[in-house]
Formats: C-alpha cells, structure tokens, sequence
C-alpha cells in the first residue's frame, strides 16, 4: 500500500512539473544579458573559447571507469558475507569488464592524447 501511494504521489508530482514546464513563457534573453560582463568594460577576449574534444573524451572516460571503480569500494565489507564464493565471482567479473573496457579503449586509441 505503501509503495502504491509513493509511487502514485511521484508521478503525479512527475507529471505536474511537466504541465507546469509547457505552461511557464519561454525566456529568451536578448544580445545583451548573454554577453560576458567585466566590470564594465568590454570583453578582453571571447567567452567561447574552442574546447578540445580529445580532451572531453579522455574526461569523460575517465568519469565512467572512476564510477565503475568506486563500485569496488565496498568490497571489504561485502566480503564478510556468507555467500563467500558470489561475492568474489561478482567482484572478479567486474574486475574483468573494467580490464576488457580499458584495453578496448586503448586499442581504438581512445586513451592517445595526440594523432
């Protein structure tokens, strides 16, 4: 019953945020209010600078083997369980899907800072 009533309030809250969302105006800010504003002056430089997607790739990839690795932190306490043998099982397969996943990184050059 519990469940039924979170579940129904969270869609219903879901919802409302959507219908809510298309309702509100679109706010379109004209010229000025998206320049960058240095004391008054104008800019030194351009605000958008060109961003390196060799360098967005890398972060990126490292984002997602940094999350797949902090799955591993509870290891030491999962380990203390009675089912002994899937823990380890569990744990050596993701060991193995972290390993296979970087040396496919590295083999598509993924991981190469320069061409």
């Amino acid at each position: 019953m519990n469940f039924a009533l979170i579940l129904m309030t969270n869609t219903l809250l879901a919802l409302l945020l959507m219908i809510i969302t298309f309702w509100l105006p679109q706010l379109n800010g004209y010229m000025e209010k998206s320049t960058p504003y240095e004391c008054g002056f104008d800019p030194m430089s351009p605000a958008r600078v060109p961003f390196s997607m060799k360098f967005f790739l890398v972060a990126i990839t490292f984002l997602l083997f940094d999350l797949e690795i902090a799955l591993l932190l509870p290891l030491p306490w999962a380990l203390q369980t009675t089912n002994l043998p899937l823990m380890v099982m569990s744990s050596l397969l993701l060991i193995i899907i972290l390993a296979l996943s970087l040396a496919y990184e590295w083999l598509q050059k993924g991981l190469d800072w320069t061409e």
